[in-house]
């Protein structure tokens, strides 16, 4: 009986070892969507990339970015925008991370696109304004600061680092504010005898130059204008980025024109509203038919104005949200006085540096005029082009992003505002951008009537490198002018 028991115990415990033994099955991997596999290679499934796992990829990257493993979050960012796994909020998580690296230039990049996708969001002005104070670009962080405590007057992040930046620009050491008060005070005589002396020359200047202090004010005499006593204001006709624009008349020369009204807030400082005026009067030499002509620039106490010509029509932009798209037809034709009129500023060695479907003004049989040349810049000779920050983020080539701007940006804007008539929006809102490697999905694919050739103009035009783009607006339009319109290039162009 002893034995039989012993046999049955041994039995029961080499079953159980054989059993512990055997190797567990391999789970079967969990793929996104809810798809279960038991197979190894999982890549070659297909991955349903809809609302439900762009959350939850969004959640596990914020909490990565929690825990601060920032490469894991930018290694996983560039592998699903690799296989086309796209969200709009990946810039910003890019940004992030990138900022908790300390690569502001990156954070730069990032932040710029987060921008341009949602403008709204203050966040990428707090990190771009954050990366530029790094830099000790103090000017542009303060300008998204600005433009962040705008969007959210209550972050506190966006408050510090205005505070950061106000002392990094404004500060005053102690040793210099007491430096003064060390110094040996100056007898009292010594003081009595320059003033008596600053006062005999100026009667001396004013007895000489008599004549010329009371001789009345002339056209190019700097004062201060109330500008509603020279213009009628009609009704509001749009809003910008820099402010209202009005219809008026002017009394004294009879005739209806069109006035910027400029934010007061971005003249606030002497030496930005001494900048804006000198270059708003450079471009008010610009005299084109295919160019919006500004009239003249008046200061007045509160603001500054400009006055344009008017215009009877309506914009790209107008058009657009109207039509939703052109025919190739219709928009090479406007294209054609669009790229003569940058062509004449650029001959000039003026960059528009804001061109967008809101400043191409479209009136009679599909004629056009390219306005709004306020934020224009002078060009340089020199590699990097004119330093600016001003434009819209969605149209902004990607060296003007980075505050450098040159005459192919303006190329760059160009392409896209074409993009955007061909096909009914910009590059980056379509299904399908390839934001890993820049590429756009071409217009011909979208867009039946738009002719295969548009595809390399646009993609020439698009490089990001600006030396490997279409370098003139006369290339640009050399090339557009050659390809001829399909024969089904139809009229209707709702969708």
């Amino acid at each position: 009986m002893f034995k039989k028991s012993f046999l049955l115990l041994l039995g029961v415990l080499l079953c159980s070892t054989m059993l512990g033994a055997a190797p567990a099955k391999q789970s079967a991997p969990l793929l996104v969507g809810g798809n279960f596999s038991s197979q190894a290679n999982t890549s070659a499934q297909t991955k349903v990339f809809n609302q439900q796992a762009r959350n939850a990829e969004i959640a596990s990257l914020n909490n990565q970015l929690k825990n601060k493993r920032f490469h894991e979050v930018i290694r996983r960012i560039n592998d699903l925008t690799a296989k086309n796994f796209l969200d709009n909020r990946f810039h910003l998580l890019l940004a992030i991370a990138y900022d908790g690296l300390g690569k502001y230039d990156d954070v730069i990049y990032s932040a710029g696109q987060a921008i341009a996708v949602a403008p709204q969001d203050s966040r990428a002005y707090i990190l771009r304004g954050g990366a530029y104070l790094h830099l000790q670009d103090y000017e542009r962080a303060r300008m998204d600061m600005e433009a962040a405590l705008k969007l959210n007057p209550a972050s506190r992040l966006a408050q510090k680092l205005q505070q950061d930046i106000d002392a990094k620009t404004f500060v005053k050491t102690t040793k210099e504010a007491e430096l003064p008060a060390q110094k040996r005070q100056t007898p009292r005589w010594v003081t009595l005898y320059f003033i008596a002396v600053f006062v005999a020359v100026l009667l001396f200047v004013y007895w000489r130059y008599e004549d010329v202090f009371r001789q009345p004010h002339n056209a190019f005499s700097r004062r201060e204008v109330e500008v509603k006593e020279q213009y009628d204001f009609i009704r509001q006709i749009g809003e910008g980025g820099m402010g209202k624009v009005y219809e008026a008349y002017d009394k004294v020369l009879k005739r209806k024109v069109a006035i910027k009204r400029v934010r007061p807030e971005l003249v606030r400082s002497s030496y930005v509203r001494e900048q804006f005026l000198s270059e708003a009067r450079m471009v008010a030499l610009l005299r084109h038919p295919c160019i919006v002509e500004i009239y003249t620039v008046i200061e007045s106490e509160s603001s500054l104005y400009l006055v344009f010509e008017y215009v009877d029509g309506q914009t790209l932009e107008t058009r657009l949200d109207i039509d939703g798209r052109l025919p190739f037809s219709k928009a090479k034709q406007i294209f054609e006085y669009v790229c003569r009129g940058l062509q004449y500023a650029h001959s000039q060695d003026i960059i528009h540096c804001d061109l967008k479907p809101g400043n191409i003004m479209i009136y009679g049989d599909d004629k056009a005029k390219v306005m709004d040349f306020g934020v224009a810049k002078k060009s340089v000779d020199h590699e990097t082009g004119a330093r600016t920050v001003a434009g819209t983020p969605a149209y902004m080539a990607p060296e003007q992003q980075k505050g450098f701007m040159r005459k192919q940006s303006d190329v760059y804007s160009l392409a896209l505002c074409l993009y955007e008539a061909l096909v009914g929006q910009v590059p980056w809102t379509v299904k399908g951008f390839d934001i890993a490697k820049k590429r756009i999905v071409p217009a011909s694919k979208l867009a039946p009537h738009v002719p295969p050739e548009v595809d390399g103009l646009l993609e020439d035009s698009l490089k990001e490198d600006p030396k490997e783009r279409i370098q003139t607006i006369d290339e640009f339009w050399s090339r557009l002018k050659a390809i001829d319109p399909l024969p089904d290039d139809l009229e209707k162009t709702h969708y």
